[in-house]
């Protein structure tokens, strides 16, 4: 019966899907300051090719399910090649849809209030 369910919520399953995933990656072992580590995480995201925005809090990346989970994957692993802990905060959202809404969302908060912010 759960072998059922399971195809035909695959069937079900929309053609694009597109995740917005931030997360925030930190050594606990290496005092501090970080931002060596976190900069060696920002290079495995910039070299990913996906849609990202570096906050001061941490970073938000836009792709398939399997691609931003690929990216926070390999910046886990380079950060546990020389950090004996390391804390890991992920937040995602998933929607039914095409990609783009990394720019799109801010942009329909800006259009309703009726000017540019601060971002």
């Amino acid at each position: 019966m759960a072998r059922i369910a399971a195809r035909a919520a695959i069937r079900r399953a929309p053609k694009t899907a597109m995740v917005l995933l931030e997360f925030s990656m930190t050594p606990m072992d290496k005092g501090e300051s970080v931002s060596a580590y976190v900069a060696r995480s920002l290079d495995i995201v910039d070299k990913s090719g996906l849609p990202y925005q570096l906050t001061p809090m941490g970073t938000i990346v836009e792709g398939e399910w399997a691609e931003v989970m690929a990216v926070v994957t390999a910046c886990f692993e380079a950060m546990r090649a020389d950090c004996d802990r390391v804390s890991t905060s992920i937040r995602i959202d998933y929607r039914a849809g095409p990609g783009g809404r990394l720019k799109s969302k801010v942009d329909a908060v800006q259009q309703r209030l009726g000017r540019k912010l601060s971002t």
